[in-house]
């Protein structure tokens, strides 16, 4: 229907409805070992030591979401009515211009603030982490929040 055939010439012209933006981060048959590459060697080595963490913890193989690396699918639905589908969890190297690399693994969970303070040195982020060397932190405590992030929002 036409949304002006009804309006009433009295009345302001409703606006245009809004359009809805598509989601960027979509996954994509890129390779993630090139993607991993084409990363400085040492990054390129603690991308693919985190891959193997999160597939272990997700049992989800890599697949690139964008230019970020995703496990799993989740299909978000947001207080405000806004929808779309994202990783599970995942990361992006060389997040925020600094070098570093994110895991995003969603913010819930139980034990979530005991085990970010033992997990080493990072900064907190909205949805992620950022840890600029694999070795900064203990790779057990990451699994685990990995495993508790996944557990919350499968149930």
């Amino acid at each position: 229907m036409d949304r002006l055939a009804s309006h009433n010439p009295s009345q302001p012209v409703p606006p245009e409805p809004m359009a809805t933006a598509a989601n960027k981060t979509v996954p994509t048959a890129a390779d993630v070992e090139a993607h991993f590459a084409a990363q400085p060697e040492a990054r390129a080595a603690d991308c693919r030591a985190l891959a193997a963490l999160m597939q272990r913890a997700g049992g989800h193989p890599p697949v690139m979401w964008g230019r970020m690396v995703g496990f799993g699918h989740h299909h978000d639905v947001h207080d405000s009515g806004r929808e779309g589908d994202i990783f599970e969890m995942g990361f992006a190297g060389g997040a925020g211009g600094k070098d570093d690399i994110s895991p995003y693994i969603s913010a819930g969970g139980a034990g979530r603030e005991a085990l970010l303070a033992r997990l080493g040195k990072h900064r907190q982020g909205k949805g992620c982490v950022y840890i600029r060397r694999l070795a900064d932190v203990d790779p057990g405590v990451l699994e685990q929040r990995c495993a508790a992030a996944l557990k919350a929002k499968r149930t």
